[in-house]
């Protein structure tokens, strides 16, 4: 705004001309006393514009700064907080052992794969007995390193063809052994969904292997299983490798960098899948 030339009066020093203007200070010629004012807060208290007009304009730029100003107060607060939340979480984190197998892995039926997708949420079923029956299971070695991986395998299929359908973090202030319900919901950001023809490429059994017998590939019972932290990390990696789109890729890699930040791991020496398919190879 051109306020060159433009005639003010101040509260103390009188009536003024302004002469020059940058964007942090103007200046006053006072007849013999030429002045420098910071800009533009001498115009909130001590000087006002003789032309109305310009003066409306003026106030009308100042509501504008102000407002400006204070969303960005408002979002320097926000960065502080989150930044705040983020130290406690870490040393949370520090303070907690991780186990090395601190993930899970579902195997879901027909409704929960119709609906995990949508509410990004999963039920971890009930205790089928002894004095914490009908309970819902605490999985208690989940904190916020962890994620849980989906999978499915049809009536009609063998189970070694059991796939992966997709894995999610959990939220940050998740831990299992706090959590009553049994539903453990998605981190906001870290979440994947394989398509029919990516899940076909993404078998389970690729991974997991049971170390005592390393060729079995046998669900049995249960609804879920804890899963180590370096295969996820195996899966994460393999999943950058079968994305096309680049959007989708460019959301894996920073799932997999979060991921091995939060577990600890080097993510330039994730070792190649050894799961139980693998050992039949």
């Amino acid at each position: 705004m051109n306020l060159i030339n433009e005639e003010i009066t101040h509260k103390i020093f009188g009536e003024g001309k302004i002469v020059k203007l940058d964007e942090y200070i103007i200046t006053i010629d006072f007849e013999n006393d030429v002045k420098d004012f910071v800009y533009p807060d001498v115009f909130r208290e001590f000087v006002t514009l003789k032309n109305a007009d310009v003066a409306k304009s003026l106030n009308e730029i100042l509501v504008q700064r102000e407002e400006e100003k204070a969303a960005h107060d408002r979002k320097i607060e926000a960065k502080k907080m989150e930044q705040i939340a983020e130290n406690k979480r870490r040393e949370k984190m520090r303070n907690h052992k991780i186990h090395e197998s601190s993930q899970i892995v579902f195997s879901l039926d027909e409704e929960e794969e119709q609906n995990v997708f949508t509410d990004w949420t999963i039920f971890t079923g009930r205790v089928q007995s002894g004095k914490n029956e009908g309970k819902p299971n605490r999985v208690t070695r989940l904190s916020p390193n962890s994620a849980a991986v989906m999978t499915v395998r049809r009536d009609d299929e063998d189970e070694t063809n059991r796939k992966i359908l997709g894995l999610y973090m959990v939220e940050e202030s998740f831990f299992g052994n706090q959590i009553d319900d049994g539903m453990i919901s998605a981190h906001p950001e870290f979440r994947i969904e394989l398509s029919d023809q990516e899940a076909e490429k993404m078998l389970f059994w690729n991974y997991y292997i049971n170390k005592n017998y390393p060729h079995r590939t046998t669900w049995n019972s249960g609804k879920y299983r804890y899963f180590d932290n370096i295969w996820t990390a195996q899966i994460l990696k393999d999943i950058i490798s079968i994305k096309t789109d680049e959007a989708e890729r460019n959301q894996v890699e920073q799932f997999l960098e979060y991921f091995c930040d939060i577990n600890a791991l080097d993510i330039n020496n994730i070792p190649e899948p050894a799961g139980a398919l693998k050992q039949s190879k």
